[in-house]
């Protein structure tokens, strides 16, 4: 599986394109097990501790969590903490490995970059819950998270929801075209505590609901303007973003986060140094490949909490923003 002529031209023209099918069901099923099996070992802690009477342990992948949170907001919102981890990356078991070495996703995105793929850490699990302002994203590009020297680069993003994403449930909305005007400028302290981009900076341009089924990817690129907003079905509406880039972007594959420091110079550094970066395909060099879930975890494990320096943007806070 690749993408088309015809999709190549739809990704570079409107800096998006949907390609169906991507995951079966049976490649979606060891995430979704895993997860499942996160939101039970939660589920029984707070009903152990009295916080919750009913877990709901009939219940599908789906549907489960979305019954918690109709019954206590505050439980629902901290079993997805649980499953989200630091910032939404925490989780780094075989099966988030299976989807970043995903055969026909790579294939689609060698259709991008070209054969030798570096995958990034700054992936992130999103349990969308119903009525919950942090489930919310505003207005934002990537690239408003990453380094300005890798601006000039595609960084591509693949967005999967592991259950049909609708409009009723909080699908993602993005702007087409625009990722060719270059990065916005975003403010901090935007909703939900995100970066942000006021719609008012935008072009007359129509944002489109990017409604999928589950396995379906959607691939956009850093420039591209996307946001969801609210969820207002029962359900939860559970979704990974995973992001690659080829090995002329800025990265640290090679590196440990110790070489991160405020004295080094930013146009050095990877676009998002607090995180991982990890070859994942590489004909020429193929020693240089992660080839286990156990060697993924290991090297994401260096990274996290090494509190490698992120020099940032300098962007400014929504509230002080001068219209």
């Amino acid at each position: 599986m690749s993408l088309t002529n015809t999709e190549l031209q739809q990704f570079n023209e409107e800096g998006y394109v949907v390609k169906s099918g991507v995951f079966s069901v049976e490649a979606l099923q060891p995430i979704q097990d895993a997860l499942s099996e996160i939101v039970d070992a939660e589920a029984k802690r707070l009903q152990a501790e009295g916080v919750l009477e009913n877990i709901y342990p009939d219940e599908p992948f789906g549907n489960r969590l979305g019954h918690i949170r109709k019954s206590n907001l505050d439980a629902a919102i901290e079993i997805t903490r649980g499953v989200m981890g630091s910032g939404g990356g925490g989780f780094s078991g075989a099966s988030m490995f299976g989807m970043l070495t995903h055969s026909p996703l790579l294939s689609c995105v060698e259709s991008l970059i070209g054969p030798t793929i570096i995958g990034a850490s700054a992936y992130r699990i999103r349990p969308k819950l119903p009525e919950w302002e942090r489930g919310e994203v505003p207005w934002h590009q990537d690239s408003g998270y990453f380094l300005p020297h890798c601006d000039k680069h595609l960084l591509v993003t693949c967005w999967i929801p592991l259950v049909d994403s609708t409009r009723n449930n909080g699908c993602l909305y993005v702007m087409p075209k625009v990722h060719r005007r270059g990065v916005y400028r975003h403010y901090t302290g935007g909703h939900g505590g995100f970066l942000e981009i006021p719609t008012d900076e935008f072009p007359d341009t129509g944002p489109i609901p990017m409604e999928m089924k589950a396995g379906d990817v959607l691939f956009m690129t850093n420039l591209t303007p996307h946001a969801s907003f609210e969820n207002h079905s029962e359900q939860v509406r559970w979704s990974v973003d995973l992001r690659y880039q080829s090995a002329e972007a800025p990265n640290n594959a090679d590196e440990g986060p110790e070489s991160y420091t405020p004295e080094r110079e930013t146009v050095t550094m990877a676009c998002y140094p607090p995180e991982a970066d990890f070859v994942l395909r590489n004909p020429e060099h193929p020693e240089q490949e992660v080839r286990s879930p156990e060697e993924f975890r290991r090297i994401r494990e260096r990274f996290h909490g090494a509190g490698a320096f992120h020099p940032g943007r300098g962007w400014t806070r929504l509230e002080d923003r001068e219209i």
